[in-house]
Order: structure tokens, then C-alpha cells, then sequence
């Protein structure tokens, strides 16, 4: 089995390394990939990264344990229900069942007065960036993740409140799921609380 841990849009692979040196030492090998450098060379936009994330999952022969946090998670997701036999279990950290449309044309004003530093240190160029964030704009699974009979867990910040109606729906929809809020915890659950995180993915995993 291949547990892969996918990153946020504001995130990159290093975010995810205090919870893959954990998970390694209670025996649990996981990789996280850097989305940005998986669709390096390639028009930036979420079509794209999907396409570069689908061809690393297919470069595996095992099944797959997906770990995504809410970009991350709309790619594991799109990919289990592309390839469902493909899938063992599914964690959704923080993952919104659609962009809210005012939200994102408010970040990405935001994006817009934002130093190219900071993308910069995200491993991506500030119009890639916001190319990529404009490009999810129509994405929602909802429909499609209720034929989903995968073993799932739904995991939400209990601070982020953005995406908790999300993650109730989700574990609604999808029959096969369990719904975790995270205390201490908003959107970025991996870096907020990575102990709780480390726990309650080794015993989910731990029964796969």
C-alpha cells in the first residue's frame, strides 16, 4: 500500500514533513509530492496538475492511501473517483465540495497586492498561481463522491469554519466515511495540530 499526502494551494511539500519523520517512526512510510514540481514545464491551471498527479498515482503499483488537504484533497478525490479500484482509503483534510465564488475573487485580489516573494517561496510564480486559483472556480465533486464505497475519513479544523458545512456533507454523502474534527485546529490541520494528526491517521491507517 502507497500512502501519498498531498499539499494545499498556499502549501508546498515541506509541509507535510513533520508529519511524514512521525509517521515514520511508529513504521508508517508515506512521500508527499510537490504538486508544483510534478506540472513543472507545464501551463499552470488545475486540469494540469490533476493530469501530473494522476500519472504519479499510475506510476505506482499499489493501491493507494490518499491524504489531501484541500487542494490537495479535491486531487485525491478526483482521482478516486476517476480510478476507484485504484483506491484503498481516502483522507479529506479541509476540502471544499465547491469553491465559493466570492471568496475566491476575493483572494485573489488579495493574490493580486501580494509580494511575488511569497509565491515565490510556494515553489510557483505569482501568475501561475493565480491561474491555478482562478481554474478551480467551477470544481465541485458532491454528486460524483457519493458512489464512492472506499473506506473515507473527513477530517476539519474545528476553527475553520469555511469548510466545515464541507466536511459534514461529504461524510453525508459518502457512505462509507468518518467525519473528525480537529481541536485546536483551523484549515491547515497539518501544520496547526501534526501530533493529532499523526494519531488519527496511524489508526485509521492502521485498520486499512
Amino acid at each position: 500500500m502507497k500512502n501519498i499526502l498531498i499539499h494545499g494551494l498556499g502549501q508546498n511539500s515541506k509541509d507535510w514533513d513533520t508529519i511524514k519523520n512521525e509517521l515514520e517512526t511508529r513504521g508508517i512510510s508515506s512521500v508527499a509530492p510537490d504538486l508544483f514540481d510534478l506540472a513543472k514545464g507545464r501551463k499552470l491551471d488545475y486540469p494540469t496538475v490533476y493530469q501530473a498527479f494522476s500519472e504519479l498515482c499510475e506510476s505506482y503499483q499499489d493501491k493507494l492511501n490518499l491524504c489531501g488537504l484541500s487542494l490537495g484533497g479535491l486531487l485525491a478525490l478526483n482521482y478516486a473517483i476517476q480510478y476507484p479500484k485504484k483506491i484503498n482509503s481516502l483522507v479529506l483534510i479541509g476540502t471544499p465540495f465547491e469553491i465559493p465564488k466570492g471568496l475566491l475573487k476575493f483572494q485573489n485580489i488579495v493574490f493580486r497586492f501580494m509580494p511575488k516573494a511569497v509565491f515565490q517561496n510556494m515553489g510557483v510564480s505569482k501568475k501561475d498561481f493565480i491561474r491555478l486559483s482562478k481554474s478551480m472556480v467551477d470544481l465541485n465533486f458532491m454528486d460524483s463522491a457519493t458512489a464512492l464505497d472506499c473506506p473515507a475519513l473527513i477530517l476539519c479544523g474545528a476553527k475553520d469554519k469555511t469548510n466545515m458545512e464541507s466536511a459534514k456533507r461529504f461524510h453525508e454523502a459518502m457512505k462509507n466515511s468518518k467525519l473528525v474534527i480537529v481541536e485546536a485546529s483551523g484549515h491547515e490541520v497539518n501544520k496547526d495540530n501534526p501530533n493529532e494528526l499523526v494519531r488519527v491517521l496511524q489508526d485509521f491507517w492502521a485498520d486499512r
